[in-house]
């Protein structure tokens, strides 16, 4: 058992021997390979027995696997937070109703502290889950009201997860309940990417930017509530940290079991049944956040606390069509924000809006695109359609809509918008006024990569709610952040991709243009990025607002001195590439070494062998994780096949405080050989001091020759043999994959490997030049054809 947990008196079977954990489960808890796994249970007669799963992926009993790895001195302790994530995957309803489960207890613990270590001290697992669901209750509706999304906590519902919440409750005495819950949903999210369509940091942050300081914040598709902390974070609030109160140690007078009456009393549920929510009318309708004289939210009011300065929105409200995620992202939302007021429901917006009284400052969205049954048949007398109807294909329109009307006069509403809605004739009237009343205030473009799905640019559409005591706004900015995200001028390889936006650009140029023309009425023109249009002027048969159309170009690739200096440089590129172009002949006093020397005669080792006996270090790349803003570049798989600077970045660590849990990345060194295994090229790279210090990215292996037994440029050179990767390499039905390992390397002397280096060293510059030159030469052709088309450069 962990230090402080007791052993549950009366366990029922739904403690550690019901929770269950896969090969890669015991892998993670051991820190080996799941390689290692299959050798135990092949060698070691004694090793646990599936109890469920399948065949071909067996589970195993938690607690007998962590008694068979301690006996083995394999395992001295299972962390804390793996041994709570491992129950709860092992969970029988679910890791979505586990952490129901979860985040509800810690909210409680977090609320009511004595009342928790009164209750899982005294209690054993079966007096628990009986006591649990009243006081989930009470505090449940009061933090969300009584129509809160977070059902089904009944004590059958609560018995498999006595162990489990026990042991979430210890860490949060750890980490803190908000950071706990944070770990442990993330790592869900992580683990299930195709399930959960998320906004991006970066994309979520200039949203919340652009919509400015708000009381009352709405996400009416909020998902797992990412908009709703960016709006947080950006108004000023901070999230609830360590410190929570949800210690295990004892209240002085509590040293006696008192009981399940005094139980139920600590707790604070007894004699209580369902508590109204505050304010709500007889309908059940939530009215906006009250504020009392002093500035405070009832909630503050309760706790006596002084509302803190920029402490970020008072009042978070959302609205999620799936039951269980709507549950789980209440729960983050008043673990992490526990001064705000959160209401957040579980319905289709469109067709059964939850707020339908709600009158927001601010409203942020990134609703889901092209729905053809978002309920256009049920809909067509709705009042919020204020602009116009929109079409059955137009979902996107109904989405602003509804944001509108769920503003206050003079609110402002940021949505993120697939780039069709800006152009799409089915939507050209709505569009149409939305201009002529001065709803819709600004079209921005992100670049490719920026927000799923990544193909494609994004549009940010900012829009405000007429005042009638202001006129309309006769103008609309539009703003393209994909040149200045673009950085070099010479393309270092493909121009997008989720790793490649720079945020700090984009936020930059899209805050400066928005911030300029809302406090002037218009912005100064920047070819190429910003522009204010009048209203008028877009009001044609297409009122197309794409801001690419409206845009001036830029001077062709800087304009005619630009091009003249990629011209030169083009020249000099060419020259050099001459100098370099190697020989294909043999010079008459090499013939006889190359007799001596030749393929037939060399005797040949394998990468695998020469890792075994130590004259060179074998590495897999794909681990690591961020631990802060100095963390390394990635080296990708389409660095090296391309042979540019390191683009990736490294994923950010599940939860809110898993720095400490940060896994480390391998980095690379200086004359270190990189190859990538996938793709079935002849493809390997020599890391230069300028690429040192970078991340091994996913689908590479590194290998680190000792200098006293091999040289690296011989070594890269003889993997780059079109036999030799064929030998090495496996054919599946849609991928090659490279076993380094295989790869061979003719034994020779170091003088000699040395000779064969250099000639290899000259080849890869050789390259070099030629991928330069290549992109300088795109970049002058399309230069020129953009020049003569614009009139920047004349044809004589």
């Amino acid at each position: 058992m962990p230090p402080g947990h007791r052993a549950p008196r009366d366990a029922p079977p739904g403690g550690d021997r019901a929770t269950e954990v896969t090969a890669a489960g015991i892998a993670r808890l051991a820190g080996v390979g799941r390689a290692a796994v299959s050798n135990w249970r092949r060698r070691h007669a004694d090793f646990p027995k599936p109890v469920g799963g399948t065949e071909t992926s067996p589970t195993f009993s938690l607690a007998d696997i962590e008694h068979w790895l301690r006996d083995q001195g394999k395992l001295a302790e299972v962390p804390l937070s793996e041994r709570v994530w491992q129950q709860l995957v092992g969970h029988p309803a679910g890791v979505a109703v586990a952490l129901c489960h979860v985040g509800a207890v810690l909210l409680f613990v977090r609320e009511r502290p004595a009342a928790w270590r009164q209750l899982s001290r005294g209690a054993n697992d079966t007096e628990l889950t009986g006591l649990l669901p009243p006081a989930l209750d009470a505090v449940l509706t009061t933090r969300f009201g009584a129509r809160h999304p977070v059902h089904g906590l009944t004590r059958a519902a609560l018995a498999p997860s006595a162990a489990l919440v026990r042991g979430a409750a210890e860490l949060a005495a750890e980490r803190g309940a908000a950071e706990a819950y944070e770990f442990l949903l993330g790592r869900h999210l992580d683990a299930n990417p195709r399930q959960f369509t998320l906004t991006p940091p970066g994309a979520a942050e200039l949203m919340a930017a652009l919509a400015g300081p708000a009381d009352t914040v709405l996400d009416p598709s909020c998902g797992t509530g990412g908009l709703l902390f960016a709006a947080r974070h950006a108004m000023g609030g901070t999230d609830a940290g360590a410190g929570t109160g949800a210690g295990t140690g004892t209240d002085a007078g509590t040293g006696t079991d008192p009981g399940p009456a005094g139980k139920a009393r600590a707790a604070g549920v007894g004699g209580f049944g369902k508590v109204p929510e505050a304010g709500a009318d007889a309908a059940g309708k939530v009215p906006p956040a009250r504020t009392d004289a002093a500035g405070k939210t009832p909630e503050a009011a309760a706790s006596g606390k002084a509302p803190e300065a920029h402490e970020g929105p008072r009042a978070l409200y959302g609205q999620e069509a799936d039951t269980g995620l709507a549950a789980l992202t209440a729960l983050r939302l008043a673990l992490r924000a526990p001064g705000a007021r959160v209401r957040v429901r579980a319905a289709d917006t469109l067709r059964a809006d939850a707020f339908p009284d709600l009158t927001a400052d601010a409203v942020l969205a990134h609703p889901p695109f092209n729905e053809r049954n978002w309920g256009h048949d049920e809909l067509a007398y709705d009042p919020r359609w204020e602009y116009g109807f929109p079409a059955r294909t137009e979902s996107e329109l109904a989405w602003v809509q509804h944001a509108l009307a769920r503003l206050r006069p003079g609110g402002t509403a940021v949505l993120l918008m697939p780039p069709a809605a800006a152009s799409r004739r089915s939507g050209r009237r709505i569009r149409a006024d939305l201009l002529r009343r001065g709803a819709l205030r600004a079209v921005i473009a992100l670049p490719a990569g920026a927000a799923p799905p990544y193909g494609i640019p994004l549009h940010l559409w900012v829009l405000r709610k007429p005042d009638a005591t202001a006129p309309a706004s006769p103008h609309l900015l539009v703003v393209d952040t994909a040149a200045p995200a673009a950085g070099s001028p010479v393309p270092a390889g493909p121009a997008s991709g989720r790793d490649k936006v720079d945020w700090q650009a984009v936020h930059t140029t899209a805050l400066e243009a928005w911030r300029a023309f809302d406090r002037d009425g218009g912005v100064e023109e920047q070819p190429g990025v910003r522009r204010s249009l009048a209203a008028i002027d877009l009001l044609d048969d297409d009122v197309d607002l794409a801001p690419a159309r409206h845009l001036p170009p830029p001077a062709a690739a800087g304009g005619p001195a630009e091009l003249a200096r990629v011209h030169d440089r083009l020249t000099a590129v060419l020259a050099r590439t001459k100098e370099l172009t190697p020989r294909a002949d043999t010079p008459a006093a090499d013939a006889r070494s190359v007799r001596e020397s030749a393929p037939a005669r060399w005797p040949l080792t394998t990468v695998g062998e020469l890792a075994r006996g130590g004259a060179l270090l074998l590495r897999s790349g794909g681990a690591g994780t961020a631990t802060g803003p100095a963390s390394p570049a990635v080296l990708t798989d389409h660095d090296v096949i391309g042979g540019t600077a390191p683009s990736g970045t490294l994923p950010e660590a599940s939860g809110a405080g898993a720095a400490s849990g940060a896994e480390e990345p391998v980095l690379v060194e200086a004359g270190d050989v990189v190859v990538p295994v996938l793709g079935g090229g002849a493809v390997a790279r020599v890391v230069d001091e300028a690429t040192a210090g970078a991340a091994l990215g996913r689908n590479l292996s590194l290998l680190r020759p000792d200098p006293d037994a091999l040289d690296p440029w011989f070594v890269a050179g003889f993997l780059r043999g079109t036999a030799n990767t064929r030998q090495a390499s496996s054919y599946a039905s849609t991928a090659t994959r490279l076993d380094v390992r295989r790869l061979h390397l003719p034994r020779l002397p170091l003088p000699e490997q040395r000779r064969y280096g250099r000639r290899f060293r000259e080849l890869a510059a050789f390259e070099e030049a030629l991928r330069l030159a290549h992109r300088l030469g795109e970049q002058l052709v399309q230069g020129l054809y953009d020049g003569f088309t614009d009139g920047s450069v004349l044809p004589d």
